[in-house]
């Protein structure tokens, strides 16, 4: 089912309205699942190379809020603090996460808000996960924001994938 997009003067490209990646990590799923919900591990991999994460909350059940204040890399034309506000909307360790993602604005309104669900899935001790990301609401502000989504995403799973590395070898 296609996302629906706020309409705006500049709509925003269909190309960039959905993004699906797939990534296979030498680790337990259980040690997959819990980066995504533990917020000490979220923490340490969420965002694009650079990227640090002076707040992040989730609260690992349905209807639970998830907080991020996504810090850019200092001294480039990134260093401003991205604040993130979501939701979880379905759980099922370690299966399955379902959240909403919204960056707001200094004003508070939404920019952009996401939909992602990601899939674990266990084969001889090694885990894919399978990330779907769905365009909910995007103004023409977001324009570079979505335009750098398959980027930025591309770019957080390389930071996932070091961080259960340096995990899994941690609990040998």
């Amino acid at each position: 089912m296609a996302a629906m997009m706020e309409t705006s003067p500049a709509p925003v490209p269909t190309s960039v309205r959905e993004l699906t990646l797939s990534r296979t990590f030498d680790a337990p799923r259980d040690l997959v699942f819990a980066a995504f919900t533990d917020p000490a591990q979220l923490a340490q991999w969420w965002g694009p190379h650079g990227f640090t994460n002076p707040v992040c909350e989730i609260d690992p059940r349905v209807g639970g809020v998830l907080r991020i204040d996504m810090r850019g890399p200092a001294g480039t034309i990134y260093d401003v603090i991205y604040k993130l506000t979501g939701v979880v909307r379905e759980i099922v360790p370690p299966e399955r996460l379902v959240f909403t993602v919204a960056l707001h604005e200094d004003d508070g309104s939404i920019r952009l808000e996401n939909e992602t669900s990601v899939t674990f899935a266990e084969h001889a001790g090694r885990t894919t996960i399978t990330l779907h990301v769905s365009v909910i609401k995007a103004t023409a502000a977001a324009e570079a924001n979505l335009a750098g989504m398959d980027a930025g995403w591309s770019q957080s799973i390389d930071r996932l994938a070091y961080h259960v590395a340096h995990i899994a070898t941690s609990n040998i």
